[in-house]
């Protein structure tokens, strides 16, 4: 019995770091969506640059388990969106505006995966509680 505990708290475990990655995406998710408008802070200059969360796999050695984490945030190095407006003070000396590399649709369905999986290690919490609970319950009778 005393291992079916350690399973537990190894699956609470592994779903709590799955809900601080999916946590992490979300903000830099947010941070894209918040600056996709944005232009440099100087004529010509490059604006805003979407970040990009990569996941990495960690041993978790107190409960010898594998865990995701938040990895590297990398930028993502596609083209900028240029838009001819001579008027705005962040254009080049051929009126041309660079505009982060943002697109909110992407963002969106990024947003969308990343609450899917958020829901689900939240499940999986959920779950696991309930039969600890059970678990408690039938050794209380």
């Amino acid at each position: 019995m005393a291992n079916d505990g350690g399973d537990f708290a190894r699956s609470m475990s592994i779903a709590t770091s799955g809900l601080r990655a999916q946590a992490g995406r979300m903000r830099l998710i947010s941070e894209n969506i918040a600056n996709a408008d944005s232009t440099a802070p100087t004529a010509g200059g490059d604006p805003y640059r979407r970040k990009v969360p990569t996941f990495t796999s960690e041993l978790d050695r107190t409960l010898d388990a594998r865990v995701v984490a938040l990895g590297k945030v990398r930028p993502d190095t596609s083209a900028f969106r240029i838009k001819h407006e001579p008027s705005n003070p962040a254009a080049d000396p051929a009126g041309n505006v660079k505009y982060p590399n943002v697109n909110s649709l992407i963002e969106m369905t990024d947003m969308r995966d990343a609450q899917r999986s958020y829901e689900a290690n939240l499940n999986i919490i959920s779950a696991t509680r309930r039969m600890i609970q059970r678990t408690l319950d039938i050794l209380k009778a």
